[in-house]
């Protein structure tokens, strides 16, 4: 599949599996998205830009390197994607957070937006969106597609498991924009889920059903 990297370092793979226990209470599974979204942080964020500068050391003067170029914005889909931010922001505390409103209608599986709020200046941040699940793709592209009609240029999505039907929505419609995923899964049910998946993510994260 076409723009798509799924991080498999140990860590993040162990902590899926825990995510994917249906027996993991809800503490465990908002902390596990937490630490597996900061974990992700690192790969997603692998490209930007550095610039040197020297620094002046308690014992002399080095030549280092700080991040340059256009700064990051987090955008989760609400509501699931906000169980992502706070693994981010423990990395780079300086994103700015905007949500995008979004569900999935559950007869016809389409989505459906009911809220937006951006940074002002969203044009000029590198956007990552989140999203613990890639299923139909539906939600995912209604998001970018909203964000490009808005202007921003630089996108990419970071999910925890992505379905290959999700990623092929994705891909065919914003072939621009890079998925990042944990873990992929090759269906989904009747009711637009991805099996095995790990169930609704929402609902395991606010103990909701």
């Amino acid at each position: 599949m076409e723009n798509v990297i799924v991080l498999d370092h140990p860590l993040i793979q162990h902590k899926i599996s825990l995510l994917r226990d249906k027996n993991t209470r809800t503490k465990e599974f908002r902390e596990l998205v937490s630490e597996v979204s900061m974990l992700m942080s690192y790969e997603v964020t692998r490209s930007m830009p550095l610039k040197e500068v020297e620094i002046d050391t308690p014992l002399g003067v080095a030549n280092a390197n700080i991040i340059s170029g256009k700064k990051l914005g987090v955008i989760p889909i609400l509501r699931a994607g906000l169980g992502m931010v706070d693994g981010m922001l423990k990395l780079i505390p300086m994103a700015k957070v905007g949500h995008i409103g979004v569900y999935r209608n559950p007869e016809t599986l389409e989505p459906v937006e009911y809220y937006c709020k951006l940074p002002e200046d969203v044009c000029e941040r590198e956007i990552v969106v989140l999203d613990p699940m890639l299923a139909t793709g539906g939600s995912a592209c209604s998001a970018i597609e909203y964000l490009k009609e808005k202007g921003v240029e630089s996108i990419k999505l970071m999910c925890l498991i992505a379905s290959t039907d999700g990623i092929e929505k994705v891909n065919k419609n914003h072939p621009d924009v890079t998925i990042f995923c944990a873990a992929i899964d090759g269906r989904l049910n009747e009711k637009g889920y991805i099996v095995p998946g790990l169930g609704d993510a929402g609902d395991r994260l606010f103990g909701t059903k």
